[in-house]
């Protein structure tokens, strides 16, 4: 399977998703809370998911589908919840880049972990020197760019 294509696409989902919090600032400012901007920034997400599932289909949605995966699997709707609150909440206190910054570092981390220990399904991939040396580099960017 060719990478490159799939790596484009989400260097292009990056880009877009960093105009995100500082939109959500602005709707916060606005309606005066993170949350309520939160809500609606989630609100149209939902119609605008249900419009690409009528386009694209939305495969086999039912009880039984539903019912065969566990419980904590949704909280990954809470998770989205809490990055478009956190997003107008902090983004226009640090800053697009800061934000950003910390939330990929945090994501790498996270991610690291989830393929060391092959979890939710995924491919064991572990945690070797070059992968914890490409961390500590983000991580030292991360350093770097918030004390300018």
């Amino acid at each position: 399977m060719q990478l490159v294509p799939y790596m484009l696409a989400a260097l292009a989902v990056g880009i877009v998703v960093s105009f995100q919090p500082p939109m959500n600032g602005m709707l916060a400012r606005s309606v005066g809370s993170a949350y309520g901007a939160a809500a609606v920034s989630i609100g149209v997400a939902f119609i605008s998911i249900f419009l690409f599932m009528l386009v694209a289909g939305y495969g086999e949605v039912s009880r039984r589908t539903l019912g065969s995966v566990p419980w904590w699997v949704y909280l990954s709707g809470t998770i989205g919840a809490a990055f478009v609150a956190a997003g107008a909440a902090i983004a226009p206190v640090t800053g697009g880049l800061i934000f950003f910054i910390c939330i990929v570092a945090g994501q790498l981390i996270g991610s690291m972990l989830v393929d060391h220990f092959g979890a939710f399904g995924l491919e064991v991939r572990a945690m070797t020197p070059m992968r914890l040396l490409g961390l500590a580099m983000v991580l030292g960017g991360a350093v770097l760019v918030s004390q300018s």
